[in-house]
This record gives C-alpha cells, structure tokens and sequence, in this order.
C-alpha cells in the first residue's frame, strides 16, 4: 500500500475546521484534524507546502517511522504549528490501518480498559442562576462533570460569556480581529468561590464539578483560590497560570489539595514531562490535534500514568469531531483516562460535513466499533462553508495593561 495524495481541506460550518484527508492506491483513505484556532492557514501551509510532498510514495501502514519521520527528520521541532500538523496525518493512518485491517483503532491500540468515555460539559452564565439553570440542563440529560464558567459582576466580558451575548461558542468562528476583555483578579478571586458554593447547595456532591482560569493568575493568587475552593470538592481546576514555567505549579502544590490540570497548551511530552515527574499536577490536558497525534499521546498517557497523572484531554469546539473520535479511542484503551471534555461541535452545520455516531449513556460516550476512527466525511459539502478569519479574546487589566502572565 502506498500513499498517492494527501488533501488539505478548510471549511468553516460555524467555525473553521482544517481536515486532512489521506489517500492511497488500494482506494483506502484516512482523515486526521489539523484545526488550529486562529492559524489555521498557517497549518494548512505547512501541511501542503512542507508535509505533503515528503509522503507521496510511503507504506502508510509504517505509522511510528512517518511520524519519527516528520518530527526528528526536521531541523525545526515541536511548536503548535508543526505538532498539529503531524497529528492531523498521525490520525489519518491511524484511520486508514483500522480501515485496512477491518479493526477500530481502539482494537488496535491494546483494547478496552472502560466501557465509556466520561466528559464534562460547559455550563456558562451571565449570572450564577443562569450558570447554575444551564448546569441543571445538562444534568437532566444525563451528565455527570459540568464545568462552571461566570462573567464576573461589573466587567464587561468574562471567558465563558461575551458583552451580553448568550452563545458564547457560536462568537468563536466569528471573530475578525481579537476581541478584547477586561479582566480583575480581585474581583474574579472574591466571586467565584460563590459560584460554587451555590452550586453545591443546589446540586449536592453527585455531580464533579471543574473550573477552567484561563491561566490569569499568579501562583500565590492561585494557591489561595485552590483553597478557597476546597470546601466544593472540584474534580479540578484547570490553567490557573500560565503553563510555561512548571515551578509554578509546584507553589500551588504546597498550599491547596484542590487537583491541577494543565496541558492544552502542550505539543510534546517534553511540554509535561517535568510537572508529571514531580506530581505537580493530576490531570494532564494535551489534544491528539495539537499533541501531535494517536503515536505520541499513547506514550505520554503510559509516562504520566507513571506518576498518577490521569489523562483529560482537551475538547473544545475548535477541535473537529475527528479530534473528538480519536480521543474516544485514546480513552477507551488508555488505563490512566480520567475525563474528556466535550461541548460539541457549536453549530448543526457541522453534522452536513462530518459523519459520525456519539451515542451518549450515564454520562458516557460510546466509542465506535466501526474500522478505523469511525468517522467520514463530505468532500463536496465543505464548498458550502469558505474559511473566515477569527480569533480568540484577549485580556487587559481595568488600567488597559495587556494581561501577559
């Protein structure tokens, strides 16, 4: 089996989406996610100009070699352009080897460990009742982990809602130029034990309950919410500062036993390897998209599972249901999986182009057993959505300084 043609593939239902699309001569062919929030093109480039021309010819079944290939033969390594460009062709093998062998992947992988993948959804708010009625929505379908988000009384924006708007992730695929908001970590620090305060009088301990900060704190600022939040039993809190020095968390570690989580940011096991090695950290948050595919996350699931470290990777809507199938698989074999996020996809465009099954049971979802990631897609129907620029919000303090820890 050899690789003819490699197709790079931008559509926007909703949102922007790059797909890459993997063809051989014996007429089998794979599809991985290349999607990189607000560069995407700049992915599209490499993967065409860069990786494309390197495959024509190759055994796609030899898997680690291609990836060995693309990472180690270029002088240029690691970096959110690059990892999620050789994550999109990682997935796509993965895809066509399942496809080639009759198996899904998880089958491939080693099996199952559970018989579902736990998620956590997103409930966003204005207010805390808005929060707290947008959570009970959602346990009344039948989740078990929701994610609290709130704006914060008197600023104007807050992750998780925008100026007022009420479909916070339908404003993400439409964002020309970088929305700016306002941000004060007095008055985020004193507000948001409440929100969970109220909601643990309203939903009791049954449902785990996260938190995402977006990385705007300071270690010391986030060590005390840590503690403030103790008392609500969170199943963890996620990004509270920046992940690029690691020694930050291990301050955090010494003054709270809320779980960490950290990770989306990641492109390589390097990126955690230090905050697994030292059990800085519970939960590490990497995406098969932007970690460089199903090869790499294995290895990175087997070390943090070394050191007590659960997988919980990242499942935003600007991931494409590609992304979210090879999580499944990933999960489904992985015996450290912890939780996946997972808030959809943002618009019912989505389903015109990719076809999927996410069969949803006790807060579970059930992975496919079709041959490969169990995923299709329409070719011809990604014509109907053009790429259209748009980026995630930036944050400045009440003074107008950037926000750049």
């Amino acid at each position: 089996m050899k690789i003819e043609r490699i197709k790079v593939l931008v559509s926007r239902p909703g949102r922007n989406f790059v797909t890459v699309k993997i063809e051989t001569d014996e007429g089998i062919y794979g599809v991985g996610d290349a999607t990189l929030n607000g560069r995407e093109m700049a992915v599209a480039a490499y993967l065409e100009e860069h990786i494309a021309p390197c495959l024509i010819g190759k055994d796609p079944r030899n898997i680690e070699d291609i990836w060995q290939y693309l990472y180690r033969g270029a002088y240029w390594r690691k970096g959110p352009v690059t990892m999620t460009a050789i994550g999109a062709i990682d997935m796509a093998l993965w895809d066509i080897l399942g496809k080639h062998s009759g198996l899904p992947v998880w089958q491939l992988l080693g099996g199952k460990s559970r018989q579902g993948v736990t998620v956590y959804v997103h409930a966003n708010g204005e207010s805390i009742d808005e929060v707290l009625d947008n959570a009970a929505n959602y346990i009344e379908q039948g989740y078990k982990a929701i994610r609290l988000q709130c704006a914060i009384p008197s600023t104007k924006g807050t992750y998780g809602t925008l100026e007022g708007k009420k479909n916070y992730y339908e404003l993400q695929g439409n964002r020309p130029l970088p929305p700016e908001q306002s941000w004060s970590t007095r008055k985020y620090m004193n507000f948001i034990p409440e929100l969970f305060k109220a909601a643990r009088e309203r939903f009791g301990y049954g449902i785990d309950l996260l938190h995402d900060v977006h990385s705007r704190l300071t270690p010391i600022e986030a060590a005390r919410l840590g503690k403030l939040l103790e008392p609500y039993d969170l199943l963890f809190l996620e990004d509270t500062v920046t992940a690029e020095n690691p020694a930050g968390y291990q301050i955090i570690r010494q003054h709270t036993t809320t779980p960490l989580a950290v990770g989306e940011i990641f492109n390589t096991i390097w990126d955690a390897k230090e905050l697994i090695e030292t059990q800085s950290i519970d939960y590490i948050r990497t995406a098969v998209s932007h970690g460089g595919g199903i090869t790499p996350m294995r290895k990175l699931s087997a070390f943090a599972d070394l050191y007590h470290v659960r997988m919980a990777p990242h499942g935003a809507p600007d991931l494409s249901p590609i992304s979210t199938m090879a999580h499944l698989h990933l999960n489904s074999w992985a015996p450290n999986f912890g939780i996946q996020e997972f808030v959809g996809f943002g618009t019912p465009e989505v389903n015109n182009i990719f076809k999927y099954e996410l069969p949803l049971k006790d807060g579970m979802l059930l992975v496919s057993d079709k041959p490969g990631l169990g995923i299709d897609i329409d070719e011809a129907a990604m014509g109907n959505y053009p790429y259209v620029r748009s980026y995630l919000p930036v944050s400045r303090l009440e003074d107008g300084t950037l926000w750049n820890w």
